[in-house]
């Protein structure tokens, strides 16, 4: 299989905080551990620049301390399975967000197969001004979607092609929200970055905590992106009739007919492929406690199949909440979509 190639990432070294002009700058800036050359450079660069930039111009890098966090780290490969699993038929591969994204190339792929829209720009381009052409004909398509919705744009075609961490991953949780990815987004997930500002010819700098992801990409799908959950509600009851249709069941109505519980726990050995002895559960619920019982014992098979705990409470489900009800069988969706 083809992939993008990547530039190799030079031989980590160590870095004392006086030698270089992150640590004359931060003091903090450079980890005393090994770090990858290719980003030293690339923010030293920006740094520079800055030298020369006008009065109260603005760069902004990753703290490096963030760069090695566990939780930036997962959202980061979750994004890169996901753009890997979207562009497979395209036989490109996503190594690192930083070195295969910053000429726009895996951009424009991206953004033409969630838009079902095709982009007007050369295929392939190896000038640093041909590159940012085609970035600024991607952003402007993916800015132009995102406008209508006050989407705060964190990225430009500079500090994309820069190889700006922060900025990539900001466009691609954007894309990932707005077109309602089948993925699970790490929750919570900050970092430090410094801003570093020209004012009155000295460089001034500042750390500032950022909040890359707050809840789940479902909850943040409905914040930013509500007329989508009409097609989110028609893509899992395209899934979930998919396999209930097995047994002669269908579903019309997803907060309804999820509320007590029984499909629920069908689907659930649909899914797994097994048989669910019907003294596990009540197939007539009359009263709230059953359909209770029903619901939590669903969620035990979840749990048994390897999926995270729901986050929604039976009792949720049970009286017709629809959010929560989506996001279990979003869930659902997310792990099983492949399923036969």
């Amino acid at each position: 299989m083809a992939a993008i190639p990547t530039k190799p990432s030079g031989q980590p070294g160590k870095m004392k905080k006086d030698e270089s002009l992150l640590g004359k700058l931060g003091g903090t800036l450079v980890r005393k551990k090994k770090i990858k050359e290719g980003n030293v450079c690339q923010d030293i660069f920006l740094l520079s620049s800055l030298l020369f930039a006008e009065e109260n111009a603005e760069r902004t890098i990753l703290d490096p301390t963030s760069r090695e966090d566990l939780n930036f780290k997962d959202l980061q490969k979750v994004l890169i399975d996901w753009i890997n699993s979207e562009l497979e038929e395209d036989r490109i591969i996503v190594k690192d967000l930083e070195e295969d994204l910053y000429d726009g190339q895996v951009l424009q792929k991206l953004f033409e197969k969630l838009s079902g829209h095709k982009l007007n720009v050369a295929e392939v381009t190896q000038s640093e001004i041909g590159q940012k052409q085609k970035l600024q004909t991607v952003l402007e398509a993916v800015n132009g979607v995102l406008r209508p919705l006050d989407w705060n744009t964190e990225w430009s075609v500079d500090s994309i092609h820069s190889k700006n961490l922060v900025s990539i991953v900001y466009l691609l949780l954007a894309l990932a929200i707005y077109y309602a990815a089948p993925i699970r987004l790490p929750e919570r997930v900050s970092i430090r970055v410094i801003v570093v500002k020209k004012k009155e010819g000295i460089l001034q700098t500042a750390h500032v905590t950022k909040q890359l992801t707050k809840r789940d990409a479902f909850d943040t799908l409905l914040d930013h992106a509500p007329d989508k959950l009409n097609v989110v509600k028609m893509s899992l009851i395209t899934f979930v009739n998919k396999h209930l249709n097995k047994l002669n069941l269908e579903v019309t109505e997803l907060e309804s007919q999820f509320a007590d519980g029984v499909y629920l726990v069908l689907l659930m050995g649909l899914l797994e492929n097994y048989f669910v002895p019907l003294y596990n559960f009540y197939l007539t619920p009359e009263s709230f406690e059953q359909k209770v019982h029903n619901v939590a014992f669903a969620f035990e098979l979840m749990q048994d199949g390897g999926l995270q705990k729901p986050k929604a409470r039976p009792e949720d489900v049970v009286n017709l909440n629809l959010k929560s009800t989506l996001r279990v069988l979003y869930n659902l969706f997310t792990n099983y979509k492949n399923s036969e």
